[in-house]
């Protein structure tokens, strides 16, 4: 059974409740188009071959790293039905529940007292330059230059993440993300 907020059924999170994804970190992010539509092209001979809205998505991804801060862009792959990205974000300046108390001049870090844990504040507010605000904003934007020039076009609600923890994973994923179309007919996400 669901839970409900403000006395209202929502879908939980797919998010890691005790992670703060504004937190410095790369993401490996997957998101797919609304009932897996073919909307960004198809693969041919092994290589993708963008439709107009393709074209719009991958622009649209190299973006962010204007419009989010301290965060760099690493490999990126447009699929007939979805997108695979890393994200890093690497914010020096987190004092994330650190509040700063100034007696008699000494300045005193004090962790932040939490009754709610990091998820719980997650759905309350997704902060500023965190995954799903950078997510929800390239979404919303390629969305809105799609539908500008005439296309339907439509994502799933929600978009998958994973947290990169240690360099072989993040090969991994590099060259799981280079190599999706070579092997697209074999993907979790083909539907011919």
């Amino acid at each position: 059974m669901a839970e409900k907020y403000k006395n209202k059924y929502r879908i939980e999170s797919c998010r890691l409740q005790n992670w703060n994804y504004g937190w410095n970190g790369q993401y490996f992010i997957t998101i797919c188009t609304k009932n897996r539509e073919h909307y960004f092209g198809e693969i041919i001979e092994g290589k993708m071959q963008l439709s107009n809205i393709g074209v719009i998505a991958n622009i649209l991804w190299y973006e962010i790293k204007n419009h989010a801060k301290k965060i760099k862009i690493d490999e990126f792959v447009v699929m007939p039905n979805h997108i695979h990205g890393i994200i890093t974000i690497e914010n020096d300046d987190l004092m994330d529940n650190v509040v700063v108390e100034t007696r008699h001049a000494l300045s005193l870090q004090q962790p932040q007292p939490q009754s709610q844990s990091i998820g719980q504040q997650r759905f309350q507010n997704q902060g500023k330059n965190t995954i799903s605000s950078i997510i929800g904003g390239y979404k919303s934007a390629v969305t809105k230059h799609v539908n500008r020039l005439g296309y339907i076009f439509a994502w799933q609600p929600k978009f998958y993440d994973h947290i990169i923890r240690d360099d072989d994973s993040l090969h991994r994923i590099k060259k799981y993300i280079l190599d999706n179309p070579k092997k697209w007919k074999n993907d979790n996400f083909y539907c011919g």
